[in-house]
């Protein structure tokens, strides 16, 4: 079992943030002005200067045009990998989810993020504390949603997801936002090589009430699970290991919702049954 590093700054955002401040140099600028043409506080042109907060798509668009780079922050934004966009202590789940030929997921405490909304992703960053803040939380949410690019390969993996049902009754970011969620959830799983199965509430006690997992296969056909606790991640590749909780996925997918039934309870949630 590898334990991932503690959260730290990202080499890519430290070479980012060293360009934003060679052209604001160049042209002349203090942060503070900077701040002030840009609209947002000078903590923040601090922060992306010093590689602690990713410079967003939108925010690099501005400064090219604020210090006259011809384009070169968005270029260089638009150019990193998937895996720089994320936060650390989840990087080792995404080298592996971009490539997965599997992806199969249980989640007790909300949406994964593999299917979820703009909106829910945004609520569920807004609930956490201390705040990060909506630079921070935007990126956060950009990322999220890079990620499920994974579902438009040419070749998409086999998703299988097992949700509690406590997830879907929980109003994160208000109804309306809820029920565009369980609409999506609905939309991502209706191809063949997807499908997803609700743990009943009244289905207690059951194989994982020790919480979350995600289980990949890699093109090699190497079996990893993923665990994550608050702001700690771990990927465990031992094989004894990673069969006790691959005989775990397949022991809650017997004790879940059949698929059809699992539908219907969604729909049932929008008012549509």
């Amino acid at each position: 079992m590898h334990e991932a590093p503690r959260p730290k700054k990202v080499g890519s955002w430290y070479a980012v943030g060293a360009l934003v401040a060679h052209y604001r140099k160049k042209a002349r600028l203090t942060q503070e002005q900077l701040a002030e043409m840009a609209n947002i506080s000078v903590d923040t042109v601090r922060s992306i200067e010093q590689g602690r907060l990713a410079l967003q798509p939108d925010r690099a668009e501005q400064f090219d045009e604020l210090l006259n780079t011809g384009g070169a922050l968005t270029v260089v934004v638009a150019r990193l990998p998937v895996r720089d966009r994320i936060v650390q202590f989840a990087q080792g789940l995404v080298d592996h989810e971009q490539e997965a030929v599997s992806v199969l997921s249980y989640q007790s405490l909300a949406v994964p993020g593999l299917l979820q909304t703009p909106e829910y992703c945004r609520a569920v960053f807004d609930y956490r504390y201390p705040a990060l803040g909506n630079e921070r939380a935007e990126h956060w949410v950009q990322a999220r949603m890079d990620r499920q690019l994974i579902w438009q390969r040419d070749r998409p993996p086999v998703g299988h997801f097992i949700l509690e049902e406590s997830i879907l009754r929980r109003p994160v970011g208000g109804p309306e936002v809820m029920r565009a969620q369980i609409r999506q959830i609905l939309e991502y799983t209706r191809p063949v090589h997807m499908s997803f199965q609700i743990m009943a509430m009244k289905k207690t006690p059951h194989a994982a009430l020790d919480g979350p997992m995600v289980l990949l296969e890699t093109p090699e056909h190497e079996r990893l699970v993923y665990l994550e606790v608050q702001r700690a991640s771990f990927l465990v590749d031992d094989p004894e290991e990673v069969s006790d909780y691959y005989h775990k996925y397949g022991m809650l997918r017997s004790q879940a919702l059949p698929c059809d039934e699992s539908e219907d309870l969604l729909k049932e949630l929008l008012g549509e049954s």
